[in-house]
């Protein structure tokens, strides 16, 4: 029989409001709380993660659900106001510019109003390629991945893969033109 989370992680409908996972999403707020008012710094902030590169900044205000679903490669760079809810596992390549409002949303509903009601939700992972940066406002939905190198235009909502190399725009976002050289 798998726990809630280990059905969160794999996909599964889950129930949030299990003990386990609040207390875990407890403990994580009550640490954002504490790095968003200056009272503990970015590395006591980040060994709550996943894993955490070299050259991280993370501008506060930050808000996850748990902390250690999310992995930062080299380099990354949060502005203000960025949420990254991590109910599944959130990659993010190294220098990788996170503009501010940013929003990684790995958590989702069932579209059955029964499902739902019920309370159960179900997560997708997300993943950030090297070299990506997603303009201010940008919201990226469960499941998408952004390929390495692309730019994400100011307030787009990415519904779906970016491949490597290009410059998306819109709601949704669509391709607008390769960004290679």
């Amino acid at each position: 029989m798998k726990t809630e989370f280990e059905k969160m992680i794999s996909g599964e409908l889950y129930d949030p409001n299990v003990e386990e996972l609040r207390v875990w999403s407890t403990r994580c707020r009550g640490e954002l709380m504490k790095f968003n008012t200056g009272q503990i710094g970015l590395g006591e902030l980040t060994s709550m993660f996943g894993a955490c590169g070299e050259g991280v900044m993370i501008v506060p205000s930050f808000h996850c659900d748990y902390g250690g679903q999310i992995r930062l490669g080299d380099r990354v760079y949060m502005n203000a106001g960025c949420v990254l809810l991590d109910c599944a596992p959130i990659e993010i390549g190294d220098d990788v510019l996170l503009a501010p409002g940013v929003q990684l949303l790995t958590a989702t509903h069932p579209l059955d109003f029964e499902t739902r009601r019920s309370g159960l939700e179900y997560a997708k992972p997300i993943r950030i390629g090297s070299g990506a940066w997603l303009g201010g406002g940008v919201i990226v939905l469960p499941g998408v991945t952004i390929g390495a190198r692309s730019v994400i235009g100011a307030g787009s909502v990415v519904t779906k893969d970016v491949p490597e190399d290009v410059i998306v725009a819109g709601n949704p976002g669509r391709i607008l033109r390769s960004n290679s050289r």
